[in-house]
């Protein structure tokens, strides 16, 4: 996923299907500089990960 694509996720009000290894993720910031993504897994805030924006599809 490219990085403007993931700000736009973040910065909308409506929820877009993203995944992370095949999971249901929620995408908390983007770093635009290292591009990676702050993440969480759907119902998971505590399993809270950064990872590369590379990694993450839309669906």
């Amino acid at each position: 996923m490219n990085t403007q694509r993931a700000q736009e996720i973040v910065e909308s009000p409506v929820m877009v299907d993203v995944t992370y290894n095949g999971r249901p993720i929620y995408i908390q910031h983007v770093d635009q500089q290292n591009e990676t993504a702050r993440i969480y897994p759907l119902g998971q805030p505590e399993n809270e990960q950064e990872v590369p924006l590379a990694s993450l599809k839309e669906q």
